[in-house]
């Protein structure tokens, strides 16, 4: 049965007006989460980087038992600056049954309709527990996971499903690429361009791994059938690049970020190997020429995939809840991966359209609110 939606707007609207961008603390959104959870009684942990200025938590609700379900949510959201909104982005704004602002869809809508079940959940009489990570930095390469996995081991009951509320219609989602980030610096030798035989280009060897993320690129889609995924192969791109001074100069330095979405089972170790491999090979050329010269590869970001379990304890339990008996296979990237690694079965399952996120005027619908609340109490009534 729907209950009206005033407890979860109410909460929504809170947690809008936190501006929790990656680059800002979201301190006060944890604190203001901790004080509902102190007024229901509920055990938690807060779990800061190393910084101190970011904080994400875990909390519990039930028998101290293994084989419980595990509600999993970001807490940061993207950026607004330089998009057209068509009303403030950190206010909860209602037009035409969607709610509108910033997090709304990705993922704040997720984590109010589970804030606002904890009455319930408190006073269910659970067999198994329902339990709760809220992350932070997850927009910037899903850097608090790690952290919120070792609060778990060191804390929790180990839970038997994890549901990851990221914005799916509310339908089952059981894969999803896997994600790499590469820094790549490239030092060579400075020398006029009069005399090239003098210097190093560092951007001539840039040009020799953009291409190999080209040729890649093209050798996985010529070799990939149809997998469920779109495109249905991995791919590879550099999506910035700075090096050099001046024209006359053959330049010393470059630098490359590139973004690698691979497809499970493929692994971001099996990707950083072969791009090492055409590295050394760079690497050797400019030596060749100049002994101090060198490449350093960096991976700010490697976010594994997730990979397909239907038959998955987690899918399975969802897929009840839901009725929902399909596999969805989606290209960007979730905590679900960090979680499938760690040994837990994990699928994605949240209210909200992706479409939705990260562009001016986000919003989510009361109807994919509502369809959330019905699968939260469908959830506690599971595990009573």
């Amino acid at each position: 049965m729907i209950r009206d939606l005033s407890a979860e707007l109410e909460i929504l609207e809170q947690l809008v007006r936190f501006p929790t961008v990656s680059h800002r603390s979201n301190t006060d959104l944890i604190e203001y989460i901790s004080a509902l959870l102190n007024r229901q009684k509920v055990s938690f942990h807060l779990v800061p980087d190393a910084s101190g200025n970011k904080l994400g938590l875990i909390a519990h609700i039930g028998p101290q038992v293994d084989g419980g379900v595990l509600l999993s949510g970001h807490t940061d959201v993207v950026p607004v600056e330089g998009q057209n909104w068509a009303s403030d982005p950190w206010t909860l704004t209602c037009r035409g049954g969607d709610y509108y602002g910033r997090g709304t869809c990705d993922m704040k809508g997720f984590l109010a309709l589970v804030l606002a079940a904890v009455p319930q959940m408190a006073a269910a009489p659970l067999v198994r527990p329902i339990q709760f990570a809220f992350s932070f930095d997850e927009e910037i390469g899903c850097l608090g996971t790690q952290p919120i996995l070792q609060a778990l081991q060191d804390h929790l009951p180990r839970a038997s499903s994890v549901i990851v509320g990221e914005p799916s219609m509310m339908g089952l989602v059981t894969g999803h690429k896997g994600g790499l980030g590469l820094t790549t610096t490239i030092t060579g030798k400075a020398a006029h361009s009069s005399r090239p035989d003098l210097g190093v280009s560092a951007i001539e060897a840039a040009a020799t791994l953009i291409q190999w993320h080209k040729d890649e690129t093209t050798k996985h889609a010529a070799r990939t059938s149809p997998n469920g995924f779109t495109p249905p192969y991995s791919t590879a791109q550099v999506g910035t690049i700075h090096g050099g001074i001046a024209l006359n100069t053959i330049p010393e330095t470059c630098v490359l970020e590139s973004d690698i979405r691979f497809v499970p089972p493929e692994t971001g170790a099996d990707w950083v190997a072969r791009y090492q491999n055409i590295v050394q090979v760079a690497q050797s050329a400019m030596k060749a020429q100049h002994g101090d010269a060198h490449i350093v590869v960096e991976v700010p970001e490697n976010i594994p995939a997730l990979n397909p379990e239907p038959q998955g304890t987690a899918a399975q339990l969802v897929r009840g809840l839901t009725g929902d008996n399909d596999d969805r296979f989606v290209s960007y990237q979730t905590e679900a991966g960090h979680f499938q690694a760690t040994g837990y079965s994990t699928v994605i399952c949240g209210p909200g359209s992706i479409e939705q996120a990260h562009g001016p005027d986000e919003f989510i619908s009361a109807k994919q609110l509502q369809q959330g609340q019905t699968f939260l109490t469908r959830l506690i009534q599971t595990l009573c």
